[in-house]
Formats: structure tokens, C-alpha cells, sequence
């Protein structure tokens, strides 16, 4: 795998993954975070709930965004500095959620990029945010 260089990214540019959250996806985040809130894990607590059924961490997709941008974009050597996240809605068991990091600025001085996050089902947002990421130069 190789990421992009700074020197190669440009405003605009955009990358996205789909991933379809099935109940193994649940368990293993719950089992691996230790977040095993019962909104994600019990379906009779999750009646009970404004949701009325399981629904996926949050985190979850906010995984799938840290997904696209550590393998495509700007992909492998990238480093996190930062992500804001707004949760507008909750995912469900078999809902295909399409991550997606868009370039907005570029700081060729501090060789940081900042990209809009988001995480849509079915075409509305679920997840948005912002992240702010250090992308190597090819000098480097």
C-alpha cells in the first residue's frame, strides 16, 4: 500500500468506502472497545429505547471514516492530528453505510490537510464532521 504525498493532493479530491454493518461488526467493536451498552447488544433494551432495535456504535462509523483516510486518502503515512463528529443518526443492523473524506484546504506550510467527513445511509447523513490530518511530503 502506498498513500499520496502532499505535494499530490489537491482541494476537491475525494475518496469514500461502503460498508454493510452486519451483527458480527457490533459484537466485535463492543468486544474490542469494551462499549457493550445495551442499545448495541440487547434487542429487548433496544425496544425500550426512542429507537425501538439495535443500532450500531457510533464509533463504529467514525472507524469506517478513519478507514478511508488511512487507506485512501491521503491513504498509508497519514497521521490523525485531529476529528470533530457531529452523530445526526443512528445506523442499523444491515444498513450500508458509505464513508467519504473530501479535501477542503491544504496548509503546504505545515504539510496538514483538512478534510469533510461524512458517513451517509441511504443518501442522508449519519455521521459528519471534520478531520485534520499530517500527510508526508515527498521530500521526506
Amino acid at each position: 500500500m502506498k498513500g499520496l504525498f502532499l505535494e499530490e493532493l489537491s482541494v476537491g479530491q475525494s475518496a469514500e468506502l461502503v460498508r454493510t454493518v452486519d451483527e458480527r461488526a457490533i459484537e466485535l467493536f463492543a468486544e474490542v472497545t469494551g462499549d457493550n451498552n445495551p442499545v448495541h447488544l440487547d434487542a429487548d433494551y433496544a425496544a425500550g429505547t426512542p429507537f425501538k432495535e439495535r443500532i450500531a456504535h457510533g464509533m463504529l462509523s467514525a472507524g469506517y471514516i478513519s478507514a478511508v483516510i488511512g487507506t485512501r486518502l491521503p491513504g498509508p503515512g497519514a497521521i490523525y492530528m485531529s476529528q470533530q463528529l457531529s452523530f445526526r443518526r443512528p445506523v442499523k443492523i444491515g444498513d450500508e453505510v458509505t464513508a467519504r473524506a473530501t479535501i477542503t484546504a491544504i496548509d503546504a506550510d505545515k504539510a496538514r490537510v483538512t478534510l469533510e467527513t461524512v458517513c451517509l445511509v441511504g443518501g442522508k447523513p449519519v455521521l459528519s464532521g471534520e478531520a485534520l490530518i499530517m500527510v508526508p511530503r515527498k521530500s521526506a
